[in-house]
């Protein structure tokens, strides 16, 4: 459009401001590819399913998302996205794409999600990934990649999670991760690993979690791990499996729970090492560890009551050495471990209890003594550790959060305080704590940029407090946040808007609050959320468009809610679900196609889930019936118990299943009567159905003696038909006209699986 103007007229102010921009929208019009669809508000464009065979040049060069998944682009070349230099996300599943050139992302210096997943590609070269300075997330599952160049990750230096599960790698060489200074995660399940180099994850400094499960490793060599100065909080299940280990050293961590089944599959462990954590409580785990000598829980505040009796006991029936000093009561407060008998270690009564702990906390802790050079910060009436990092003022009454902390501190513990609200800029001076607990302060409001500064906070416990709601910008300045605790408050609704702040969040838990409904877009913000975990919540609606921000949901938790039904529509953008709970829910009927949007795979009502799913949990439930189970090929843990599941024809499908599957399945017969409380799969009602024929048969029993003569005569077959005790058995509908006996006695049935008797 050309504009002209007399030299006569003189334009009033803003006049050609307004001309001008009546020209932009015609502009940006043309920047839209013409397979594509372009919003022009969101700065996103779309081009899905378009065979596409090459990244279209006419995007806009604002576009900060570009969506690419399902079209046929085979290669990436180099400076393949050099026109449109502001794409924060960007997403290329199922492309066909074979190969990523040297440079084919050079210019996207704003990326910070990548999506590569079910392509086809197989080496990943020195410098696939150059130029993504800033990326946080990348996954590449469900390629072909069997091999990783040296310095193929070197430009990724904020990389939070790296996936690479369900390729072809063999084996990890060394120094494979060079570069990723701030790794979190890092996932290589289901591949054929079978070998690692020495150092393979060496300069991973920041790794809390590393998945290896459903490979071929096997480590029968290793004796010896050193996991020291790691900042874990948690040590889960079986997390620890190694045959031949003997030593593990666990020091100087954040751990403030562990697993009684941690290091069950380590049956061969002679030294452990949970020295300089958190622990207050230790589990009982000793019984799978029958060869442990040696157990350092040094520098932890262990409660010396009688919850530590089991683990005393034991030490001295087993003659393990405790290294360690209780850290209350207050009676035993400093004695050595091994010092202290069974006997000594009482529960008092809850009132003692309650007037000990308010003594403990009125009592101010002296600074413990240190040489002029190891003096630390540390506020008044808290104990700060300048060796560990570790800063605690728990259980001290303190009403507002202290200050003066050093500068170093990594782990900040200020549970069970009095703050009941935490005003913005309460953490100044303290940008590399990593874990921040504040747990059981009575805080009921938390004001925006309560946590400004905290560059470098990875663990944030706001649990059992009183909040309600959350500020749009409370979690400002926390650019690292990746697991929020948010359990046991006083929500009454999803905290709508208040993750638009944490670009890094990996899980959220919201157990145990009184949250009624899932809105449409709750989790805005929260796009790379990978595990969400609202059991014990009161929700009886979950509304389409609830869960679409967060297409990568690998876990969800809806237990022990009001849910009626499955949530379906809502399930729609959760292909890549793995762990979906719906247990001790009043759910009575899983009907057809109530799981097809995650992936659309068959008729039946599991449709979709596909066979990635790896544990299914519908106990305490109301279901009569269960859905076809077969697709579920990689199901590791099942649970049906507690279900009034109807042991007749139509649950043929499940009787099936485990018969093939080598697992547990805890599914019990409701009804018929004469049926209920036995095992699915101990009962033979199912041979005669339809298709049943191939299960094996019952054990042969021994016949009994025969009885004396005068015993009573069996009854003939057609005094048994004309019994007036069977009569309302017989009125089948005039289809059912085919009557058989079932080889148990007493079981009547007919040819059509809808007309079964008993």
């Amino acid at each position: 459009m050309l504009i002209t103007v007399s030299s006569t007229h003189t334009l009033r102010p803003g006049t050609l401001w307004v001309l001008l921009l009546l020209c932009i929208p015609a502009a940006l019009a043309s920047k839209c590819p013409q397979q594509c669809v372009c919003d022009q508000i969101q700065l996103t464009v779309t081009c899905v399913n378009r065979n596409l065979t090459q990244v279209p040049p006419a995007v806009d060069e604002i576009t900060v998302k570009l969506d690419l998944r399902g079209n046929d682009i085979q290669e990436l070349p180099t400076g393949a996205f050099k026109h449109t230099p502001y794409l924060t996300h960007l997403s290329l599943q199922r492309c066909n794409i074979r190969r990523v050139k040297e440079g084919a992302f050079r210019g996207l210096g704003r990326l910070v999600f990548l999506n590569l997943a079910n392509n086809n590609v197989d080496i990943l070269y020195q410098e696939s990934f150059d130029g993504l300075s800033s990326l946080k997330q990348l996954m590449i599952d469900r390629n072909r990649v069997e091999e990783i160049q040296p310095g193929a990750f070197s430009q990724l230096g904020f990389l939070n999670l790296l996936s690479l599960t369900h390729n072809h790698l063999v084996y990890i060489p060394n120094m494979a991760f060079q570069g990723l200074q701030n790794i979190k995660w890092l996932r290589l399940s289901h591949n054929s690993l079978n070998y690692l180099d020495t150092e393979a994850f060496a300069g991973l400094l920041t790794l809390t979690r590393l998945s290896l499960d459903h490979n071929g490793l096997q480590l029968p060599e290793l004796t010896r791990l050193e996991m020291s100065y790691n900042p874990m909080a948690y040590l889960g299940e079986e997390v620890v499996s190694m045959a031949k280990l003997t030593h593990l050293l666990l020091d100087h961590m954040s751990l403030q729970d562990m697993s009684s089944t941690a290091v069950k599959k380590s049956p061969s462990l002679i030294h452990l090492d949970i020295s300089y954590n958190q622990l207050r409580v230790v589990q009982p785990f000793f019984e799978s560890s029958p060869k442990l000598a040696r157990l350092n829980l040094a520098g932890n505040p262990i409660y010396c009551n009688c919850y530590l009796r089991p683990l005393r006991e034991w030490s001295i029936r087993s003659k393990v050495k405790l290294l360690g000093t209780c850290g209350g009561p207050a009676h035993l407060s400093g004695e050595n471990l091994q010092a202290v008998y069974p006997a000594e270690l009482r529960c008092q009564s809850q009132e003692a209890m309650l007037k000990a702990e308010l003594e403990e906390s009125a009592r101010m802790t002296p600074p413990p003594t240190l040489k002029p050079e190891d003096k630390v910060k540390c506020p008044a009436n808290c104990v700060c550790e300048a060796d560990t990092h570790h800063s605690s003022c728990e259980n001290r009454a303190h009403t507002k959060v202290p200050r003066g902390f050093s500068p170093d501190t990594r782990l900040l513990d200020l549970r069970g305080n009095n703050f009941h609200y935490i005003p913005s800029n309460s953490f100044p001076g303290v940008a590399h704590v990593v874990s921040l607990h504040l747990q059981r302060c009575k805080i009921t409001e938390v004001e925006g940029g309560a946590f400004s500064g905290m560059k470098g906070l990875i663990y944030l416990y706001l649990s059992e407090n009183d909040l309600t709601s959350l500020s749009p910008d409370v979690f400002k300045g926390l650019p690292q946040l990746t697991y929020l605790h948010l359990e046991k408050n006083r929500f009454t609704g999803f905290p709508k808007g208040a993750f638009k702040l944490v670009p890094s969040l990996l899980a959220l838990r919201l157990e145990n609050n009184s949250i009624a409904k899932l809105e449409p877009d709750i989790l805005t913000g929260a796009e790379g959320l990978r595990a969400l975990y609202l059991t014990g919540n009161v929700i009886d609606h979950v509304s389409p468009g609830a869960l679409d921000q967060a297409g990568d949901l690998d876990a969800l938790h809806l237990g022990a809610n009001r849910l009626s039904e499955v949530p379906t529509e809502a399930l729609s953008k959760a292909g890549n679900l793995r762990d979906l709970r719906l247990s001790g829910n009043p759910i009575r009927w899983v009907g057809p196609n109530a799981f097809r949007p995650l992936g659309g795979m068959s008729q039946t009502s599991l449709a979709g889930l596909g066979p990635g799913l790896r544990s299914l949990f519908l106990e305490g439930n109301q279901l009569e019936e269960v859905p076809n189970l077969h697709p579920l090929t990689f199901l590791e843990v099942i649970n049906l118990a507690d279900n009034p599941l109807m042991c007749d024809c139509p649950l043929l499908p499940l009787r099936m299943w485990i018969e093939k599957v080598n697992l547990k399945v805890r599914a019990t017969c409701a009804n018929p009567p004469e049926l209920r409380g036995r095992k699915v799969k101990d009962v033979h009602v199912f041979r005669a159905c339809p298709g049943g024929e191939s299960l094996p048969a019952p054990p042969t029993v021994t016949p009994k003696p025969a009885k004396a003569p005068g015993a009573t005569k069996p009854k003939p077959i057609r005094s048994l038909l004309t019994s007036p005790s069977l009569q309302p058995l017989l009125s089948f509908p005039a289809r059912c006209c085919s009557l058989k006996f079932h080889p148990c006695p007493g079981l009547l049935l007919c040819s059509a699986p809808c007309c079964i008797r008993h």
